[in-house]
């Protein structure tokens, strides 16, 4: 095997790209990313992207899929019932702000990707479990999915409105604490 082709197959090529995909959004964007400038940042030929992800589109899917693989590793590792794992949840989108801007941009990647599927399932289920373990006199114990869909549309909605700045600054700048005091106001008990 040649140095060159070595080069090119070094070690996972598709994670290394992976990796210069999300620092490039990152710094600018989803819209910004370029197969071009991936190849650059990760130091291979522009064919390489291509050749791993078929297009743009397929590479924002795997980004997408990789994120909801880390969000359901954060929800799963959180301790403390469906209050911490709201946490997490908010913890994720700040600090994988990149994936976070293209895990729910159906327009950017292919929502039907079985790998993608499989990884939302991931994500699902984790927060489906927290919400399990709420208390079972409460008003909606009849709706799990139900109480899914609040407690993930509350967290969600929360992280979406720190990213873009919009909340007022009583809140605070420690994001964690500032989720836990909104999602305990909504559900204390958990």
């Amino acid at each position: 095997m040649s140095s060159g082709t070595r080069g090119y197959h070094h070690g996972d090529l598709r994670r290394a790209l992976l990796a210069a995909a999300v620092e490039s959004i990152g710094e600018s964007g989803p819209g910004a990313l370029s197969l071009r400038d991936l190849a650059r940042r990760a130091g291979v030929s522009h064919a390489a992207p291509a050749h791993h992800f078929g297009d743009k589109a397929g590479l924002l899917t795997a980004v997408a899929a990789e994120g909801f693989d880390l969000l359901a590793d954060a929800l799963r590792e959180a301790d403390g019932g469906l209050l911490e794992v709201g946490v997490a949840y908010v913890g994720f989108a700040v600090e994988h702000r990149a994936h976070f801007e293209v895990m729910f941009r159906t327009d950017l990647h292919r929502p039907d990707d079985p790998e993608l599927l499989a990884a939302q399932e991931r994500s699902g289920a984790a927060l489906h479990a927290s919400v399990a373990g709420l208390p079972a006199d409460r008003p909606t114990a009849s709706d799990p999915e139900g109480d899914a869909l609040a407690a993930w549309s509350i967290v969600h909605g929360f992280a979406t409105l720190w990213l873009a700045g919009a909340l007022p600054a009583a809140v605070g700048d420690d994001h964690r604490a500032a989720a836990r005091a909104v999602i305990h106001r909504l559900f204390p008990r958990t």
